[in-house]
């Protein structure tokens, strides 16, 4: 799971207008650069250009980190300290992913620069990443393999938020649109979903992203009262409490939002209750993160809008120390071990979202294909 795995909000003088403004970004894949500006003819007195909402981009750095931290954390997992924090991180992290997908998709038809996006943002970087893991597999001693229709590891996000943009105007013209992807979602769980071309996950995730698709900028408003800040606080230590009491024996299955009850060994009540609790857990979580996260400029809010390269490029030195060993130590299987897998995490996953990276890779991850489009009509009407 990716962990994966795109564009930020503009910002006005207040949140909420801000997040109003990040909806209209575009942005790709939940993690990287914004849309460009759509096409169109010059006012004589053009408004000044608006500054970035800070808050989805800072709510994406912390995600973004947290993905680097779960792909580290796969080889240790036999520790029941490094099994607790797994379970926590992937209770919520994709889930606020994909919501916040669906929260900047809501325009995404309004422009065709935004339509353009989907070739660039998705199927480029997803062919470039397929054949670059094969190489680098192949190049740390395994057979050479490629198969584009099943997505390699964290490359699964760019394509299940592929087909999820494609269902938007489904869900747009949808009256209950939330209610409708909850029950695909769990009469989902009744079939043996192929991995091919990401449809476990298209299914296993889709509420979060029509949720987003839903959700207007009062309802982040919503989330920055007092009280819900400390209700919050209390949600997530909660569910640090659960997740170390269940690490020793708990299945991970459930926690990729992909699996059938089948391929769970759940009859087919147990698994429509297990889904259900996991959808309602992830929520709470999603919600006390958002509530928390911090609104204004920090540190890490410029780093937020060029997750994308840490997504796509984070996993080539993860693979590396995986296949190497450098992350099977003895001293790593413990609370010691966990803490220090974490650290080194978020530096890299700020080494990848500086500016640096991303020049030293837009040239690939980034392509501008503007050859490959028809440039808008610009004849005139008859009679004009």
């Amino acid at each position: 799971m990716p962990g994966s795995e795109a564009g930020g909000p503009d910002a006005t003088a207040t949140a909420g207008a801000g997040t109003a403004a990040g909806a209209r970004a575009g942005a790709a894949v939940g993690v990287g650069e914004g849309a460009e500006p759509e096409g169109r003819p010059r006012a004589e007195a053009e408004p000044p250009r608006r500054r970035r909402d800070p808050f989805l981009d800072n709510v994406k750095f912390v995600l973004i980190a947290l993905v680097v931290v779960g792909h580290s954390l796969v080889p240790t997992l036999a520790a029941d300290s490094s099994r607790a924090l797994y379970i926590f991180i992937y209770t919520f992290h994709m889930p606020l992913f994909v919501l916040i997908s669906g929260y900047l998709s809501r325009n995404f038809w309004n422009s065709n620069a935004k339509t353009n996006k989907l070739v660039d943002t998705f199927l480029v970087p997803y062919v470039i990443v397929e054949v670059g893991y094969a190489a680098l597999r192949t190049a740390l001693g395994s057979k050479w393999s490629l198969t584009i229709i099943d997505p390699a590891w964290l490359n699964w996000y760019l394509l299940a938020l592929l087909f999820w943009r494609l269902s938007t105007p489904v869900w747009k013209r949808m009256k209950y649109p939330v209610p409708v992807a909850i029950a695909i979602y769990l009469f989902a769980g009744f079939s043996q979903i192929s991995g091919d071309f990401s449809m476990d996950r298209f299914f296993g995730l889709m509420p979060f992203f029509v949720i987003g698709l839903v959700m207007q900028p009062e309802h982040f408003e919503m989330l920055n009262r007092r009280w819900i800040k400390i209700v919050s606080v209390f949600t997530i230590l909660g569910a640090a409490a659960v997740a170390i009491l269940v690490a020793p024996h708990a299945k991970l299955g459930p926690f990729y939002y992909k699996n059938s009850y089948a391929d769970l060994n759940l009859s087919w009540y147990m698994g429509l209750g297990l889904r259900t609790a996991l959808l309602i857990c992830a929520l709470a979580m999603c919600l006390a993160v958002l509530a928390l996260v911090p609104r204004g400029e920090t540190w890490f809010s410029d780093l937020g809008t060029r997750t994308l390269y840490c997504y796509l490029l984070h996993g080539i030195p993860v693979l590396i120390a995986k296949e190497m060993g450098w992350l099977e130590f003895p001293w790593l299987f413990g609370p010691l071990g966990v803490l220090a897998i974490a650290c080194s995490c978020f530096a890299l996953a700020i080494i990848l979202c500086l500016p640096e990276t991303r020049t030293l890779f837009k040239w690939v991850l980034e392509p501008r294909l503007t050859w490959l489009y028809r440039r808008p009509s610009t004849k005139l009407s008859a009679g004009s």
